[in-house]
């Protein structure tokens, strides 16, 4: 077993990938690593001692991202006043996520398996989740109940594959998505 990381190195690590995030969804994940350190306010080597390489980065990004969102499903269910808003907010996440995923082929090409087992981590991971929230707003009588958390995730993602136009807004035809599944 790996020796736990003290809480300072764990914040400090948070904050690097937080950063990465930002810059990725701005300037993609080819972005200059000092404009990464510039954002998270530290030295370049800081970033290459936690993450050696451009792919290890991509991939922290990509896996607390991903565990993120996860993270948030039940919190916002919790919190919101029904299900159904819940699942909007959580899909603004999602969505949120979807780009800062933009590139992740590119920046792995040289690793198929690893760009295989983090899909399977993805879909693992967060399929769960809408699942959750989908069932919830589906007992609630909020959104039809038969809609498949992978058919819902898979669209949504088919609908964020333009978003570099900027004559198109994939949040906009995701509203529409997500109005779609309030008729029952």
């Amino acid at each position: 077993m790996p020796p736990r990381k003290r809480s300072d190195a764990v914040r400090n690590e948070q904050t690097l990938l937080a950063a990465a995030a930002a810059v990725f969804v701005r300037s993609g994940v080819d972005a200059p690593i000092r404009e990464i350190a510039a954002e998270a306010g530290v030295g370049m080597g800081t970033i290459y001692r936690h993450f050696p390489t451009r792919a290890d980065l991509v991939v922290a990004v990509y896996r607390h991202q991903v565990e993120s969102c996860a993270a948030a499903g039940p919190e916002l269910l919790a919190a919101a006043d029904s299900a159904f808003v819940a699942l909007r907010r959580w899909v603004d996440l999602f969505v949120d996520f979807l780009v800062t995923k933009h590139g992740l082929a590119q920046a792995l090409q040289s690793d198929d398996s690893g760009f295989a087992s983090l899909h399977a981590y993805f879909l693992d991971t967060l399929g769960p989740v809408c699942h959750a929230l989908l069932t919830a707003a589906a007992d609630a009588g909020e959104v039809r109940g038969d809609v498949q958390p992978y058919e819902l995730m898979r669209g949504i993602g088919n609908l964020c594959i333009g978003q570099a136009d900027e004559r198109y807004d994939p949040r906009r035809l995701i509203a529409l998505l997500l109005d779609g599944l309030r008729w029952t």
